[in-house]
């Protein structure tokens, strides 16, 4: 029995061509694996091959994406492969978003079964999901080993047209597509069932999990700007020159607190971007543009705000997962009610 044929789709950075300075890339066609597909290469073992990796730069599938698909559709049918895999993209939006994009357009054109794999939260997953099979994976390459361990075991089932189970038992992100089946139990007891469960607070799984949303209250109205605290907090990656606290350039663990209480202007000197998802070069050329110190010292000076906080918070929120986001969120207000600070102005990029 000859080998299964497969084509991998990876960004720029995966393929060791460059960062963010590399993200218009073409596409471009490189015979056998690159960068990840050694790892796939090797769960999949004698029973598949990576006979082709097409690379295309971030920005420049999203930014020219009816090109881009046509010209990565052109090379994939040139190779006729069995299966198309796509990353895994994990928690990287613009990456997901092309994985998700092209893995659907090569199943929907060509026929060819098809699949990625993204991080619960990747803007990808909401987009294709209903398209395509994604993997679930974890927010960063840290978990690149089980993401392309779990990747190959499904290819291998969509290859070998093994029946596909639930979610839960083969680690895809739920679709949203209703699937009858026959179970020994009608509806009804089983509604009992998980209520006398839920009653003794024992355990139990739902079969109809309700979307969970987050309410926030909004603050009452400032009544006098002119006697107001202002802080100002970015997720823009703005930090003093060199990164003292090494805060990531995506996917965040931490943020900084750095006192500006001196500063009056923010210049290229004392301070820059960390931040690994946009073009820098303005940021680093004046990181007022993100944080806006200069306007608000103006500000300050006229009475228009009472006083702007000794202190910025920053962190970088390419990829940064909501639970820590969350997490950096109720630390840093609560400094902020102890210092007195009556308003926050939240920046981004």
């Amino acid at each position: 029995m000859s080998k299964y044929k497969i084509v991998h789709y990876i960004n720029q950075f995966y393929a060791g061509i460059g960062g963010e300075d590399m993200a218009n890339y073409e596409p471009e066609k490189r015979e056998g694996f690159v960068g990840p597909g050694q790892a796939f290469q090797g769960n999949l073992k004698s029973e598949a091959e990576i006979t082709a990796t097409i690379i295309c730069g971030d920005s420049y599938y999203n930014e020219n994406m009816e090109e881009a698909k046509n010209k990565i559709l052109s090379m994939v049918k040139e190779e006729n492969p069995d299966l198309f895999i796509a990353g895994p993209a994990f928690n990287a939006g613009r990456y997901g978003m092309a994985c998700g994009d092209i893995a659907s357009y090569v199943e929907k054109e060509l026929g060819i079964k098809s699949i990625t794999g993204m991080y619960i939260e990747n803007p990808g997953v909401d987009s294709y999901k209903k398209n395509i099979y994604i993997i679930e994976t974890k927010n960063s390459a840290a978990g690149m080993r089980k993401a392309v361990k779990s990747m190959s075991a499904f290819g291998l089932k969509l290859l070998n047209n093994e029946e596909i189970l639930s979610p839960s038992e083969e680690g895809y992100i739920k679709r949203g597509l209703r699937k009858n089946i026959f179970v020994e139990k009608r509806g009804s007891e089983r509604a009992v069932d998980m209520l006398i469960k839920k009653l003794k607070k024992e355990e139990f799984t739902t079969e109809f999990p309700m979307p969970e949303f987050d309410r926030v209250p909004p603050s009452p109205a400032i009544k006098d700007m002119s006697k107001a605290k202002i802080a100002i907090v970015t997720s823009g990656g703005i930090v003093p020159i060199n990164n003292p606290d090494h805060i990531e350039a995506s996917s965040a663990s931490k943020y900084g607190k750095y006192d500006i209480s001196r500063f009056k202007n923010l210049t290229c000197e004392d301070h820059e971007t960390a931040h690994g998802g946009y073009d820098p070069s303005y940021a680093n050329e004046d990181a007022d543009r993100v944080i806006p110190i200069d306007v608000l010292r103006d500000m300050e000076k006229s009475n228009r705000i009472g006083k702007l906080h000794n202190y910025f918070y920053t962190t970088t929120g390419n990829g940064t997962a909501v639970a820590n986001a969350k997490a950096f969120a109720a630390e840093i207000a609560q400094e902020l009610i102890s210092d007195g600070v009556d308003a926050v102005i939240l920046t981004s990029t």
